[in-house]
């Protein structure tokens, strides 16, 4: 078993940096001796899907998730899939530690870089979403998705997703026709 009293930098760097913030953490190993003012530690699994809800339900509204969890490709994209919607509108969800989409170990893939199981793939597929009104597709049906992220941003190692209402018309295609 790791360590309960290692670990713990980051919830203190980001007490730091959101200092009127409630920090709520999720770790596989039980970190409850890492507790703090403002700091809850849950002790769960990232993808247990009755687990992260209810965390949800204790917490209640959510303002920003930052994922630096597992970082498997499959655990990034499963705990997206459940909290991306949990997270309020003007939210902010973050990835950290991209560079796993490459690695082999982690699920990632450097030979084919567009491999749908990986994280930066994943990630990539909702640049298409943000402009669903402009699909040449009669009788779209938006996704969750095409509906709520309003914007990203790509950085080394690093994607910031912005949930909102992904509700802008499209200046020549209408009902998805031209």
């Amino acid at each position: 078993m790791k360590n309960p009293l290692k670990g713990g930098e980051s919830l203190r760097m980001w007490k730091k940096y959101f200092q009127f913030a409630k920090i709520f953490s999720i770790d596989i190993h039980d970190k409850s001796a890492l507790q703090e003012q403002n700091i809850k530690i849950f002790k769960g699994n990232q993808v247990d899907k009755d687990f992260l809800e209810d965390v949800c339900n204790e917490i209640g509204e959510i303002d920003i998730v930052i994922d630096d969890g597992s970082h498997m490709n499959e655990h990034v994209i499963e705990s997206f899939k459940i909290l991306f919607p949990k997270l309020k509108d003007g939210g902010i969800y973050v990835v950290e530690d991209t560079q796993t989409s490459y690695w082999e170990h982690y699920g990632g893939d450097s030979k084919d870089l567009r491999n749908p199981k990986t994280m930066m793939n994943f990630f990539k597929s909702f640049t298409d979403s943000l402009n669903n009104q402009e699909f040449i597709i009669p009788n779209y049906e938006q996704t969750y998705f095409d509906k709520k992220i309003v914007s990203m941003h790509f950085y080394h190692n690093l994607i910031f997703i912005y949930k909102g209402n992904n509700n802008e018309k499209s200046n020549i295609v209408v009902d998805n026709k031209l």
